[in-house]
C-alpha cells in the first residue's frame, strides 16, 4: 500500500485509540512496530511516529528503546510539555515570524558533545546557530548540532531560509527525547542576539533526540528575557 499524504497522525491517533478500547490491543499488549504501522495504515513512518509520541505523552501507552511499545497497565496522568516547532509558537501569539541563520559548518564532534551523545572522535556533526525573532524582537536564539551518521541529508541543506528544527521535525523521525531545562547565565553572545545584559540569566532547554540507537541531534535553546512556558497536568 502507498502512502496516503491525507492521513494525519491524528487519524492514527483514533484508529490506535479505537484498536485499545475494543480490546484488539489490550492492556499490555505490545504493538505493532512504526514500520508495519506505516504499511497498514498506509501512511509515513513519522506520522506513526508522532502519533505513538503524543499517546506516549497521555499516558496510554509505554514506550522504551529495544523494549518497544506497549499498551499501559493502568494509564497515568503526566506533565505534558509541547514542543511545538518554534515558527508556530510564534505565529499561535499573534506575531510575526523571520528566521535568521548566524552560521553553519561541518566539524568534528566536540569531545563534550561526543560524552553526551557516545559518538567517536571521528564521528562529524553539522553545528548551527540561528535565530528565530517575534514581530522582529528576539525570541529564541538556537544553538543545534546534527549528527551527521544518522541524518546525512542534512550535509546537503544549506538551512539559509528554513530552520532546522522545522526541517527536522518534518522529514526525520525519532524515537526518542531528553529534555532538560534551566536558567542559563547570558554572556556576549547572547547579549549580541537576544538584547539585555551579558549577566541576564536566560531560560534555556537541552534536547537530544535520537532514532532507535543512533543519536539524532542535540539542541540548546535559549529565549528572551521574560519567556514563560507553561504545561498542563
Amino acid at each position: 500500500m502507498g502512502e496516503d499524504t491525507r492521513v494525519s497522525y491524528q487519524d492514527i491517533k483514533a484508529r490506535v485509540l479505537a484498536a485499545i478500547r475494543d480490546n484488539t490491543w489490550p492492556p499490555g499488549a505490545m504493538l505493532p512496530g512504526e514500520v508495519a504501522l506505516a504499511q497498514e495504515y498506509g501512511c509515513a513512518r513519522a506520522t506513526v511516529n508522532r502519533a505513538m509520541r503524543e499517546l506516549a505523552e497521555e499516558g496510554i501507552l509505554e514506550r522504551k528503546r529495544k523494549a518497544g511499545t506497549r499498551v499501559k497497565l493502568a494509564p497515568a496522568r503526566q506533565a505534558r510539555f509541547s514542543i511545538p516547532v518554534v515558527r508556530e509558537e510564534i505565529e499561535a501569539l499573534g506575531a510575526s515570524y523571520r528566521y535568521a541563520l548566524v552560521s553553519r559548518s561541518e566539524e568534528a564532534t566536540p569531545k563534550w558533545l561526543a560524552a553526551q551523545l557516545g559518538l567517536g572522535a571521528g564521528d562529524r556533526v553539522l553545528h548551527l546557530v540561528c535565530m528565530h525573532y517575534a514581530d522582529e524582537r528576539p525570541f529564541q536564539l538556537e544553538q543545534r548540532w546534527i549528527n551527521l551518521a544518522t541524518v546525512p541529508q542534512a550535509a546537503k541543506k544549506d538551512f539559509s531560509q528554513t530552520g532546522p528544527n522545522e526541517w527536522l521535525v518534518s522529514e526525520v523521525p525519532f524515537t526518542d527525547i531528553r529534555l532538560s531545562f534551566s536558567a542559563c547565565r547570558g554572556n556576549r553572545e547572547t547579549a549580541e542576539f537576544l538584547g539585555g545584559n551579558e549577566t541576564d540569566a536566560h531560560f534555556t532547554v537541552e534536547r537530544v533526540t535520537w532514532l532507535g540507537e543512533r543519536p539524532v541531534t542535540y539542541a540548546r535553546l535559549l529565549f528572551h528575557a521574560g519567556y514563560r512556558m507553561t504545561t498542563t497536568l
